[in-house]
């Protein structure tokens, strides 16, 4: 699967009820799919689609709440959400505290033209209903040792 290019990239998305605004600005350091269990409750599908953007190049306005539990992996992972409407807004893995995982649908149609996942993690707890592209490179947990992101 050839490799595709990180997008620099300068987007604002809001929640659903609008109280809080997210704004991306910079690179997009990785585009994966992820199948863990925890990932699947998030979304209510069976993936969820991520990017990894630096802390640094994220904005978030607005009262914003947030989880942590340990996740099977052994490290704990932090989600925040709107507490209004419950919108998910990013997650952050003690596993990786130099990158946020951003929900790519947060973004809707302007992530439609550059958002290309390049992996599936997690791929062990896949379920066989969630249609996955059959030249995606797929883990059974993290990403391989070596593998590029």
């Amino acid at each position: 699967m050839d490799r595709k290019p990180r997008p620099i990239v300068d987007l604002t998305a809001k929640c659903a009820c609008g109280a809080v605004s997210l704004h991306l600005r910079g690179k997009v350091l990785s585009m994966f799919m992820c199948s863990c269990e925890d990932c699947q409750r998030a979304t209510g599908a069976g993936h969820s689609a991520v990017l990894l953007a630096q802390p640094a190049d994220v904005t978030i306005s607005g009262a914003v709440k947030s989880f942590a539990r340990p996740a099977n992996s052994g490290a704990v992972l932090t989600r925040s959400f709107c507490p209004e409407c419950g919108t998910p807004l990013a997650a952050q893995s003690s596993r990786a505290p130099q990158v946020l995982m951003l929900p790519v649908g947060l973004f809707g149609a302007a992530a439609a033209d550059w958002y290309a996942p390049n992996q599936l993690i997690f791929a062990r707890s896949h379920r066989d209903w969630d249609a996955i592209a059959a030249d995606l490179p797929q883990h059974q947990t993290y990403r391989d040792e070596g593998a590029t992101m």
